[in-house]
C-alpha cells in the first residue's frame, strides 16, 4: 500500500475519532464549489459503465481523471472514447491513491459493489454505484455505516427515480390517485437461449486480471461464460434477474409506498438453460407488505408476454397505474361512475394535449446508446450536484439497501424453499436460521482483511465476518 494511500485513510479516521469529520466535509464542499470540475474516476467500463462514461463526459462540469477495467481492449476503448487524457489503471487500489480524482463510478458485476464502496469511501471519494447496490443483505449495512463514518455521497444507479415521469407517478400514488394500493404486478420476459453458450469478448483474461476480477468471490479456475454479462447467471457474483431486472421497479413500489415486505415466498428453478449458469431461467415470487401485495414474474426462455400491459403495474381501489420508461397511463376502475372516475392519463402514445406531453419521454439516441432522455442523465447531474452541496441524492443508500434486501429475500426464499418472516427493524430473518445464514458471506483473502480495514472500528468490530 502506497504512502499515500496511508496517509490519506489515516488522516480520515483521524479526523473522525477526533471529531472534526464534520469540519473535513466543510473544507471538501469548499474545494468543490458550483462552478468547479468534479475529476471522476471510472471502475468498470462495460455495457453500462460504457454508458456511465458517455453521461458523465456529457456534464460540462466533470474530468474524466482515470478509468480502471481488467478487460485490456475496454480499458483501451474507454480511454479512447474520455478523448486519452484519463489515466488507466488494472487495480482500482492504485487508483484511489490518486488525489486527482474526487468521485468514482462503480460499474462491475455485482459481488464487487459492495466492497468498492467502502473502500472508496475510505479513500475519501464520493461514488457512484451501480444496481443493484449489494451482494448480500449485510453489506448494505456496512455500506450505510462506512459511507457515514466519512460522510461520503453516494448515489444508488436507481436512474428511474431521476425520471420525471417516475417522480409524477409517485406523487399520484402518494396523493391517492389510484386509491389505495392493493396488488402491484412486475415482470420481465425474454428468451436469451439463442447465443447463450457464446461467451462475450474474444480476449482471455490473465491468471492477474481473473484474479482481480473474482475479488472476494470464490476462486475458480478461468471460465469465459462467467465473465461480462454472463457474471449474472451465477450466484456467487449476482443474484440473476431478481436482483438485476426487478431492482429498478421494486425501488419505485417502495418509493411510493414508503414500505418494506413482511413476508416473502418464492418458487424458481433453472429449467431450459442447464449446463451454463446457476440462477432461475423461471421464477415467481409474492411479497406481503402492510396493505398490498407484490408479485414478480421473470422468464428467460420465452419473450412472450403473459398480459397485454407493459410496464410496472400499481392497482389501486380506484384504478390502475401503469409505468414504463416510455412513460405511463392511469385507467380508472370500470366499476366507478363517470363522475365520479379519475382522469385518464397516456403517456405511451402520441400525446394529444400539452397536459398528456408530461408524462411521455422521448429516446434519444447518443453516442450509439438508446438513452431515455429524462432520467440517465439527470441522475448523474443530481449526483454531481450532492458531491458539491454534501445533500442527500435521489437514491440514497438507505432507500438502495432496503429495495436490494426485498429482492434479497425472495432469492434466500426459494433456495430454502419456505417463506420468510422479515423484521425490517432489526434487519433480521424470523425463525430460520438456515435462511438467516444467506444474510451474509464470507470474502476470499485478502479481500476479507481490505474490508476489515477500511469499516469504521465499531462495524468491524459487531459486523465484519
Amino acid at each position: 500500500m502506497s504512502q499515500s494511500k496511508v496517509s490519506r485513510r489515516q488522516l480520515l479516521k483521524a479526523s473522525s475519532t477526533a471529531g472534526t469529520a464534520l469540519l473535513t466535509a466543510f473544507s471538501y464542499k469548499n474545494v468543490l464549489g458550483a462552478n468547479e470540475r468534479v475529476r471522476v474516476g471510472l471502475i468498470g467500463v462495460g455495457l453500462i459503465g460504457k454508458r456511465h462514461l458517455l453521461d458523465f463526459m456529457a456534464q460540462p462540469d466533470v474530468e474524466i481523471a482515470a478509468i480502471c477495467e481488467v478487460y485490456e481492449p475496454r480499458l483501451r476503448e474507454g480511454l479512447t472514447t474520455s478523448g486519452g487524457h484519463a489515466e488507466g489503471f488494472k487495480d482500482f487500489r492504485k487508483m484511489l491513491d490518486r488525489n486527482s480524482v474526487d468521485a468514482v463510478v462503480v460499474s462491475t458485476p455485482d459481488h464487487w459493489h459492495a466492497l468498492l464502496t467502502i473502500l472508496a469511501c475510505a479513500a475519501g471519494k464520493d461514488v457512484y454505484v451501480e444496481k443493484p447496490l449489494n451482494h448480500v443483505v449485510q453489506e448494505g449495512r456496512w455500506m450505510i455505516e462506512t459511507a457515514r463514518h466519512y460522510h461520503r455521497v453516494v448515489q444508488v444507479g436507481t436512474q428511474q427515480r431521476s425520471g420525471e415521469h417516475y417522480q409524477r407517478c409517485v406523487r399520484l400514488i402518494r396523493e391517492g390517485h389510484i386509491g389505495e394500493v392493493r396488488n402491484v404486478r412486475v415482470s420481465a420476459f425474454r428468451n436469451i437461449m439463442p447465443g447463450f453458450s457464446t461467451a462475450v469478448g474474444s480476449q482471455p483474461l490473465s491468471e492477474e486480471g481473473w484474479n482481480m476480477w473474482l475479488g472476494p468471490a470464490p476462486y475458480v479456475p478461468f471460465d469465459p461464460h462467467r465473465c461480462l454479462y454472463h457474471f449474472r447467471w451465477f450466484w456467487d457474483y449476482s443474484g440473476g434477474q431478481t436482483t438485476n431486472l426487478l431492482c429498478h421497479d421494486l425501488d419505485i413500489v417502495q418509493w411510493a409506498t414508503d414500505a418494506v415486505p413482511k413476508r416473502v415466498t418464492a418458487m424458481g428453478g433453472r429449467y431450459s438453460l442447464k449446463g451454463i449458469g446457476e440462477t432461475p431461467d423461471v421464477f415467481e415470487a409474492v411479497f406481503e407488505y402492510p396493505g398490498f401485495l407484490t408479485n414478480w414474474s421473470s422468464r428467460e426462455v420465452s419473450h412472450q408476454r403473459s398480459c397485454s400491459r407493459e410496464g410496472l403495474e400499481i392497482c389501486g381501489t380506484r384504478g390502475t397505474l401503469v409505468v414504463n420508461r416510455s412513460g405511463f397511463e392511469v385507467f380508472p376502475d370500470r366499476d366507478i361512475s363517470p363522475d365520479e372516475q379519475i382522469p385518464r392519463f397516456t403517456g405511451p402514445r402520441q400525446p394529444s394535449s400539452v397536459a398528456d406531453r408530461q408524462y411521455r419521454t422521448t429516446p434519444v439516441k447518443s453516442g450509439g446508446y438508446h438513452e431515455i432522455e429524462d432520467q440517465f442523465q439527470p441522475h448523474v447531474r443530481n449526483f454531481l450536484d450532492c458531491v458539491k452541496s454534501r445533500q442527500k441524492p435521489v437514491s440514497d443508500l438507505e432507500s438502495g439497501h432496503k429495495t436490494v434486501t426485498s429482492c434479497h429475500l425472495a432469492n434466500i426464499s426459494m433456495k430454502v424453499g419456505r417463506t420468510l418472516h422479515w423484521n425490517a427493524e432489526k434487519e433480521e430473518i424470523e425463525g430460520d436460521s438456515e435462511a438467516a445464514k444467506l444474510l451474509t458471506k464470507v470474502y476470499r483473502a485478502p479481500w476479507d482483511q481490505e474490508l476489515k480495514s477500511a469499516l469504521p472500528q465499531d462495524v468491524s468490530r459487531n459486523s465484519a465476518r
